[in-house]
């Protein structure tokens, strides 16, 4: 697939919506790349708590995050509307690369679009584990 793939609206297969922040701004009067990261993290954990009952609290297998980029086209300003697109683009025995877009509310465009890898750990000994049936059951369904 190519690179300007990621950041056409058609090639997430779910969407949650973001609110930005009055602190999200920089100096700049735009989103703070660094923020970009925090609205990935939100979108992917919300999936797999909703769609796949992570119970982030509890839960004997969790993911960490061990690798993440970003490119931006277009900024984006409080107080704006997002939309975060995610869909898996590889997933692997106890790991899965995300394609994370974000988007001004109804746009067809992303404005940055990013790769984001979670590698499932167990909770006990902190070390790379299987993804969970349940977890890998919805992680499919948006590969």
């Amino acid at each position: 697939m190519q690179h300007e793939d990621h950041f056409a609206r058609t090639h997430y297969g779910v969407f949650y919506p973001i609110n930005t922040r009055w602190h999200d701004n920089d100096i700049y009067g735009h989103v703070n790349n660094v923020t970009y990261y925090s609205y990935f993290d939100s979108a992917v954990n919300r999936y797999l708590i909703e769609e796949g009952g992570l119970d982030i609290h509890r839960a004997p297998v969790v993911a960490f995050v061990v690798n993440s980029s970003c490119d931006y086209r277009a900024p984006l300003a409080y107080p704006q509307q997002l939309e975060v697109g995610v869909r898996v683009e590889k997933l692997g025995n106890s790991s899965v690369v995300y394609r994370v877009g974000i988007f001004a509310e109804g746009k067809a465009q992303a404005a940055a679009s990013g790769s984001f890898t979670h590698v499932f750990i167990a909770r006990e000994d902190n070390r790379s584990t299987p993804i969970p049936a349940g977890i890998r059951a919805v992680l499919e369904k948006i590969a």
